[in-house]
């Protein structure tokens, strides 16, 4: 169990999930579950994504690199980002090939809808990635209307490249909801390569990625969004949350943590998330608006949802 839902005192239901935290070389150090479940990381595995496309020639100003490295909400700034990142190559809208979608954020999602617009490929959380990746083709003149495909260089450089810094082979690949090729691994190896990525040399490419997700969690999230709280309130850290319950997280000296939340509960996984960043030593003050989310009956407060990470 990862989370539990007490609701008048009474525990009514419970999330069940792995956790690991390990240190600077890789080791585990503490672990809730099992902390080399096989997972597909989905978002999660961004960060190491996005420095393999700069390995590849992607050079980007630090905020579209964190764009790149986003699941983004969907606000002008995000949109704004995704379209600079196509126009620098020649590109639009309409070389994307995410699934036409609504802004993810729910504000933005309705003034989108008020203003009598409907499904577009730019809205699409992982535009950022996507025109990324399309820029990354350009640089090296790859072909880019089959970029999603599996056998594609870009994304055999990205395959082994996430192979490498997990320190283990990709264990087996899907279709991520954007489309794109989603790589599984152990939960251990996700936290080994954000942990890889943070302690890579200066100016190397996982550090040029993690240090702009840093300086702009705005772009990597969004203004309401837990990951982009995170990286704003926590000192030296850096994360990336997932679709299906999935967050990773580093500390500049190589510490980090994973964790997945087997229903793939929103709910529990920002409340583990918080406790798992406890358990790796951040103060309880910084992540205190994550620890618990309340719970309502009849439109007043009777219980609350929080992690049994501990």
């Amino acid at each position: 169990m990862i989370a539990e839902v007490v609701r008048s005192g009474f525990v009514e239901g419970t999330h069940v999930g792995h956790a690991v935290i390990v240190n600077p070389s890789g080791e585990v150090e503490r672990a809730w579950g099992d902390p080399d479940v096989v997972i597909f990381p989905r978002s999660s595995n961004k960060p190491v994504q996005a420095s393999a496309m700069v390995h590849a020639g992607l050079d980007l100003p630090p905020e579209l690199l964190a764009l790149s490295a986003s699941s983004h909400s969907g606000e002008v700034m995000h949109l704004d980002g995704v379209a600079r990142i196509l126009a620098s190559t020649g590109l639009d809208e309409t070389a994307l090939q995410t699934p036409a979608d609504f802004p993810l954020d729910s504000i933005e999602r309705d003034a989108w809808i008020r203003e009598g617009r409907g499904p577009a490929r730019i809205a699409m959380n992982c535009s950022g990635k996507h025109a990324s990746m399309l820029a990354t083709c350009r640089v090296q003149g790859w072909s880019t209307d089959d970029y999603l495909m599996p056998e594609h260089p870009l994304q055999r450089a990205i395959s082994d490249h996430l192979a490498n810094l997990a320190g283990e082979p990709i264990a087996h690949m899907g279709v991520d909801g954007c489309g794109a090729p989603v790589l599984a691994l152990s939960l251990a190896g996700l936290a080994r390569s954000l942990s890889a990525s943070v302690q890579a040399e200066a100016g190397a490419p996982e550090r040029r990625v993690v240090s702009a997700m840093r300086s702009h969690p705005e772009l990597v999230g969004g203004s309401r969004r837990d990951v982009t709280a995170f990286m704003r309130d926590v000192p030296g850290l850096v994360a990336k949350d997932g679709a299906e319950g999935v967050y990773v997280m580093a500390f500049e000296d190589g510490r980090a943590g994973a964790l997945k939340v087997c229903d793939g509960s929103d709910r529990a996984r920002i409340v583990a998330a918080a406790a798992l960043l406890v358990a790796m030593g951040v103060d309880e003050t910084l992540v205190a608006g994550h620890r618990e989310l309340p719970l309502l009956g009849g439109g007043r407060l009777v219980g609350r949802v929080r992690s049994t990470i501990a």
